[in-house]
Formats: C-alpha cells, sequence, structure tokens
C-alpha cells in the first residue's frame, strides 16, 4: 500500500503509531498491515490527549479523552495554520511534563503530525535536526518527506510564521 495523493511512491506506515520519545507519539488514521492492505488505526483510551490534524469520523478518541483538532494539508500553511501547529506542540509539551500520554495524528503519521512533534521536541530542547532524525528513526525514514515541512522546522516555527504572514 502506498500513500495517497501528492506522494504516491512513499510507503504506508507498518503501524497505527510509533512512540517518538517516552509519552510522545505520532501516527494516523490509516496503515498497511502485517497482509499490506490498509487497516484503519481507531483511538480508543490509549492515550491520555490526542491532537488530530486530519479527522476522519470514527477513529476515535473515545469519550471523555481530550482531544483537540486542528485541520492543516499538506503542503504550504498561511500563519494561521503555522499558530495552530504551534499551539498543538505546546499542548503536547505541556501534556508530556505532566506525565500524560500524547498522541499525535494524521492520514499516515509522517508529515503534519511530524511537524507538531518535532516542534513540541523543538520545545523540549532538541534541535529541528536532531528532532527530525529522532522521528524517522523511530517512526519511518518516509516521516517528514515534505521538504517544505523540514524548512519550517530548520526556520523555525515562529519564524515561519512571521513570513508566511508577510508574505499574505
Amino acid at each position: 500500500m502506498r500513500t495517497r495523493r501528492r506522494y504516491p511512491d512513499v510507503p504506508a506506515p507498518d503501524s497505527p503509531w510509533s512512540e517518538i520519545v517516552p509519552g510522545l507519539w505520532m501516527g494516523g488514521h490509516e496503515f498497511a498491515g502485517r497482509s499490506g492492505q490498509p487497516q484503519s488505526a481507531v483511538v480508543h483510551d490509549e492515550f491520555d490527549l490526542v491532537l488530530t490534524l486530519l479527522r476522519q469520523p470514527g477513529h476515535g478518541p473515545d469519550p471523555g479523552i481530550e482531544h483537540h483538532v486542528w485541520p492543516i494539508p499538506d503542503g504550504p500553511l498561511d500563519g494561521t495554520q503555522l499558530m495552530g501547529v504551534i499551539r498543538l506542540a505546546r499542548a503536547a509539551d505541556d501534556a508530556l511534563e505532566d506525565g500524560r500520554r500524547v498522541l499525535v495524528r494524521c492520514f499516515h503519521g509522517y508529515n503534519r503530525s511530524g511537524l507538531v512533534v518535532a516542534h513540541a521536541l523543538t520545545l523540549a530542547g532538541h534541535t529541528a535536526d536532531d528532532a527530525i532524525r529522532l522521528i524517522r528513526a523511530r517512526r519511518s525514514p518516509w516521516a517528514l518527506h515534505n521538504e517544505l515541512f523540514v524548512e519550517y522546522l530548520r526556520a523555525g516555527l515562529p519564524t515561519a510564521r512571521l513570513l508566511e504572514e508577510l508574505a499574505e
């Protein structure tokens, strides 16, 4: 199974989600199981906080689980979208400091979720390049294959946001 749309040569992940650092997971709504066939990744109560960048009905989490949704494209982001990413990353970082289990998810758990997770890692003291390497090692070598998102991270999301707002 391959990822959809813009990256047809990128293989789908083989697991619904992966732990990047203790308590911080990234994943998606769909993955290729052992059979290689598409499977839905449905969240129940495995996590204390779920941050969703692409909403898919029927994929959870269960009622009572804290859930924030901020849909963004897997492409250029405007200043408002980048501010939402920054806020989600702060929420993830705060939850981790409180000892909570966090899942950040998008469709396959590569780009949009990688952007939020990488920024959360920078808030915790990692460099952007270290965060990217860690995500690719723990989730997939295909994670953060959207080079624009890598550029955002290397510039710093607050700087990228300011530049996007100046260009609007």
